[in-house]
């Protein structure tokens, strides 16, 4: 129904002036406008879906309990009706009721998936032999060799409690299995210590139990003793043996960590990068080249494009009578979807051919093929492929920098701006492009990895066109003359550049002042960034200008973000209190990625043996806490005055263990802890006693990927 319709319903102006109708006349007058600017978006909705799609899929995973069946009927009915609805309604009702049904099915498709990946999870800790196939292999934060398992069998563990997946971080002296080495399909046996993936480190942090949850993980551990060979490496996995003898085959012809970040272009595999490296690149924002995602598939679909398109032009009487550039269309996406398979498909690689394949299909379709319609298709099928990408960095990073790409140059091309002679057009596109992205990604990455590039821009203008122009068709060139054995021309002009890549990002990670870090943001402050953003770049009209208000909001809710006084970890080893210098920790080593987490949450660039020198502030301080390590000093524990907090490490034994509830202090030992998740404190006074609790179950709720390992 439209003002329009209101006016003929009730007459003329001077029928309602008799009728006394002044009022509704303002009435009408006051919704006429409304309604006449959401009119005037009809035409650009549709990238508008796959925003009330996440929606549905933000709604699932916001809620504090898992939903029922009920839930979920009550979710397919809405969009049943809807749907039904929309079809039959006005115009300016029908965009409404299709966004409800959007967010009823996002929210239906991200319970299905969560359904659908269930798997058994450790429910205590294991310590013994661990049987298992080698089905994935990648390398732990700590630089140690990791291996995936499947077929996993533990001892004294029924098979309908074991987990079907289980990932191992080879520490030590463990070397090869006895007699071969590691690699695809083979079966192995070791000794490991085993535990339920961990929740987050501290309340509203990074859920790792549901990322497992999705990755199928059902336990994580690790190993300081050798891996040996159980059973030779059997049919199947034939894609990732494919995967890991490219690899090899990389590094053996570029050796070093050229090589190892050749085999991380080409194949996924980034078992070989060492952690200098990646600092380097991080800090100086060039760890996306490192992932198989939209810039690596664009420019591997764009020299097939090109190549082939050109190789047709050059055969006039095929030029004449064939659609090469359909031709090369579907050549370049054969050629993504092998890249696909070949990189181990994982939710980046998968995005970024999707993207890749809706924009070669639009070409096919004779329709646009960078438009935001195109973005948004993509989006939806990601969505509903993964609805758990919606809350990892790489999909909001991703679509975030192409959003914005789309938008700005298509701005570009209808304003037909200019600037500068024609032949800068190729420089000037890659300075805005970088400048875009990095601004459209900027609070993404802040967000989620704590820290800023200062000198990103710089760095990535220095290397990205080099992925273009050289390492891309390098790589291409490799990949074409491998199967007669002449691979080593293409591999050494893509050392060339890669060489020069790594140079630039120790270059630019070594200069003063290149990382920047920022805490933590709370849970509202990216929602708004992409509300605002989306605002300015779908909306229609001078509204969007109204967009500017929720970046603004964020920004200043970021600034204002409050930080734990205290925090104490899952296990009571760890406890972190905020001083005058930043968090003082208890311990200068041991939990080591709770404290490194807890830090960069901070904002704070010093290790944990730094952290740990600032211990002494806090017991001169006076705070209510004591914290109790090690079992001697748990045994020895003798009880507390009055009102202060206490932490042990250790669950005492006997008697002890009864009387810890008649104590007038508050007490949280590992039993606690395991079930409340990591606890933040609050201080309500500076210098009282009085703190709020927030913990992490709290903040999560009990989910399918926590309440087995509760």
């Amino acid at each position: 129904m439209s003002a329009g319709f209101l006016r003929l319903s009730i007459g003329p102006p001077e029928r309602r002036q008799a009728l006394g109708h002044t009022g509704f006349m303002g009435f009408t007058g006051l919704i006429d406008r409304p309604i006449a600017i959401w009119l005037a978006q009809r035409g650009h909705l549709m990238p508008w879906a796959p925003v009330a799609f996440a929606l549905g899929v933000g709604l699932y995973f916001a809620l504090r309990w898992e939903p029922g069946w009920q839930h979920y009927a009550g979710a397919g009915a809405l969009v049943l009706a809807a749907t039904v609805l929309a079809w039959r309604s006005e115009i300016v009702l029908s965009p409404l009721l299709w966004a409800a049904a959007l967010v009823a099915l996002g929210f239906l498709i991200a319970g299905g998936r969560a359904h659908q990946v269930g798997h058994p999870v450790l429910g205590w800790r294991y310590y013994g032999a661990v049987e298992g196939r080698i089905v994935g292999m990648d390398r732990s934060s700590s630089d140690a060799l990791r291996i995936t398992l499947d077929r996993v069998v533990l001892a004294n563990s029924p098979p309908e409690r074991t987990p079907g997946r289980v990932r191992v971080a080879l520490h030590g002296p463990t070397g090869p299995p006895t007699g071969t080495e590691l690699r695809p399909g083979l079966t192995v046996i070791l000794t490991a210590h085993l535990a339920p993936p961990s929740g987050p480190v501290e309340p509203a942090g990074f859920d790792f139990q549901r990322h497992a949850w999705f990755q199928g993980l059902g336990a994580v551990g690790y190993t300081r003793t050798p891996v040996l060979a159980l059973a030779p490496s059997e049919g199947g996995q034939w894609l990732f043996k494919a995967r890991m003898w490219l690899s090899a085959r990389v590094q053996a012809a570029l050796p070093g960590e050229t090589g190892a970040f050749a085999a991380a272009i080409m194949t996924g595999d980034r078992s070989g990068i060492g952690q200098e490296t990646l600092t380097a690149l991080r800090i100086s924002n060039l760890a996306h080249l490192l992932a198989i995602s939209g810039l690596h598939m664009g420019l591997l679909a764009g020299v097939v494009f090109g190549a082939v398109r050109l190789g047709l032009a050059m055969v006039p009487w095929v030029a004449l009578r064939w659609p090469i550039k359909k031709i090369a269309a579907v050549t370049a996406l054969l050629a993504g979807a092998g890249y696909l398979a070949l990189s181990g498909g994982n939710v980046a690689t998968e995005r970024a051919y999707i993207m890749v394949a809706v924009m070669l299909c639009a070409i096919l379709a004779d329709r646009r093929a960078l438009s935001l319609r195109a973005v948004a298709l993509a989006a939806l099928i990601v969505l509903g492929l993964r609805p758990e990408a919606l809350l990892g960095p790489g999909f909001q990073m991703s679509f975030a920098a192409t959003t914005a790409l789309v938008a700005v140059f298509s701005l570009l091309r209808e304003r037909r701006w200019q600037v500068g002679p024609r032949w800068l057009q190729g420089a000037q596109a890659v300075v805005i492009s970088s400048f875009v992205a990095g601004l459209a990604t900027a609070p993404i990455a802040a967000a989620h990895f704590n820290q800023i590039a200062h000198y990103g821009l710089l760095a990535n203008l220095l290397s990205v066109p080099l992925m273009g122009l050289l390492v891309m068709p390098a790589a291409v060139l490799s990949a074409c003359l491998l199967p007669f054995g002449l691979e080593a021309a293409g591999l050494f002009l893509m050392g060339l550049g890669l060489d020069w890549i790594l140079g630039v990002a120790h270059w630019v990670s070594a200069l003063e002042g290149a990382r920047g870090t920022v805490p933590v943001p709370g849970p509202w402050v990216l929602p708004l960034i992409a509300l605002g953003g989306l605002m300015v770049i779908l909306w229609q009209g001078r509204l969007r200008a109204a967009g500017l208000a929720p970046v603004a909001l964020a920004f200043l809710l970021w600034a204002g973000a409050e930080r734990p006084d205290v925090l104490i970890s899952d296990s009571g080893a760890l406890v972190g209190v905020m001083t005058g210098e930043g968090r003082a920790l208890s311990r200068a080593t041991g939990a080591g990625f709770v404290a490194q987490g807890w830090l960069e949450n901070d904002g704070d660039k010093d290790t944990q043996e730094a952290a740990h020198a600032r211990w002494v502030e806090v017991e001169k301080a006076g705070w209510p806490l004591i914290v109790v390590s090690g079992k001697r000093a748990v045994a020895g524990f003798t009880g507390c005055a009055g009102a202060e907090w206490v932490v042990l490490s250790h669950v005492p034994e006997g008697r002890a263990r009864g009387d810890l509830a008649a104590l007038p202090c508050t007490v949280l030992t590992p039993e606690t802890l395991r079930q409340t998740g990591a606890v933040a404190l609050y201080r309500g006074d500076p210098g009282g006693k009085d703190f709020r609790l927030v913990t992490a179950r709290q903040v999560t709720g009990t989910r399918l990927w926590n309440a087995g390992a509760r």
